[in-house]
């Protein structure tokens, strides 16, 4: 819906020739046209962002049934950098989540920064959910563009696709960050992250459908308490535009995930260098996760954990978090 039901412009026409103003309770249970959403305008910001970096989006079809949406050098600029992937997490798109990163690793490398499938542009007719299967998505794209060896840094949900990215093609991973993401996750984590937000199931949490499952999700994701400063409209303006989009194909992402069907991890070594980056106070993938990890990921990993960060280290302390991935990708061998 691009902009009001008549029913709801009369009320609200009612209502501004009595008050003059937008009131929270007017706006609660409706969708904001773009000229007044806030998230609209920002992602316009983050475009700009992005295309002043060097970037500019493009589509490509990787093989016949999956197609991709990702921003990406231009493909007539010639380039000696090294290529760095940013793969995102279960939430908004690609931009949402990846634009300080951009802007700071722009300069230094090829920067690829694909929405995988069912995220943002990207979409497929396979009937493929897995985490390996957005992973073989990815690397088909970036063979599409010509880009044969790659570092990759993966958050959350992305930090699977990175694992998998890496573990399946090891000739083209250079080298792996895996960000905040519970690679080793049991079938008693998820349950646990649904008990503390209060919900149902794992679903309910990452997919929130209202404002208060919204500012639950935030209060699990971002380790200062800025929920309870944000309007249920505004809330209610994200949860339409950023979550509400293939919330059916969501779904199947997250019953397809090869990790938490049981009791077991099922993670093996990788061959590449890697930096497993954890915020202090993660309530998603809590940071106990990340010492079996690394134990799990063999005998070339090295764990930071960032302190008075929580699930979004990358945008909760970007600055430390671009300084230690900087450190990590242009460091030795």
């Amino acid at each position: 819906m691009k902009g009001f039901s008549s029913s709801k412009s009369q009320f609200v026409h009612e209502k501004e020739s009595t008050s003059g103003i937008f009131t929270d309770s007017c706006l609660n249970d409706i969708m904001l046209p773009s000229f007044l959403s806030l998230v609209a305008l920002y992602e316009s910001y983050l475009r700009r962002c992005l295309i002043k970096a060097g970037l500019s989006q493009q589509t490509v079809d990787v093989d016949g049934e999956t197609t991709l949406q990702f921003w990406g050098p231009s493909p007539a600029r010639s380039s000696r950098k090294p290529a760095l992937v940013f793969v995102h997490g279960f939430g908004p798109k690609a931009i949402w989540q990846w634009r300080r990163q951009v802007q700071h690793f722009a300069p230094m490398f090829d920067v690829y920064v694909p929405d995988l499938v069912f995220f943002g542009g990207s979409t497929t007719r396979s009937a493929e959910r897995s985490e390996a299967f957005q992973a073989a998505s990815v690397v088909k794209l970036l063979e599409k563009a010509g880009v044969e060896r790659y570092s990759v840094v993966g958050t959350s949900y992305g930090g699977f696709v990175a694992y998998h990215m890496a573990r399946m093609w090891p000739e083209r991973v250079e080298r792996a960050v895996i960000a905040s993401s519970g690679i080793n996750r049991r079938r008693s984590d998820g349950e646990e992250v649904a008990r503390r937000a209060g919900t149902g199931s794992p679903a309910d949490v990452m997919l929130p459908e209202t404002a208060a499952n919204m500012r639950r999700l935030l209060g699990l994701a971002v380790s200062r308490r800025v929920a309870s400063m944000v309007p249920d409209f505004v809330l209610n303006d994200v949860v339409h535009r950023l979550y509400s989009e293939n919330r059916k194909e969501k779904i199947e992402l997250m019953r397809g995930s090869t990790t938490g069907k049981d009791d077991t991890p099922h993670v093996s070594a990788l061959q590449q260098e890697v930096l497993l980056l954890w915020g202090e106070n993660d309530q998603i993938f809590p940071v106990e996760m990340s010492s079996e990890l690394k134990e799990l990921l063999g005998k070339k990993v090295r764990l930071e954990v960032m302190k008075n960060t929580g699930h979004m280290p990358q945008v909760e302390d970007t600055a430390q978090f671009n300084k230690i991935v900087e450190s990590f990708l242009c460091g030795p061998p």
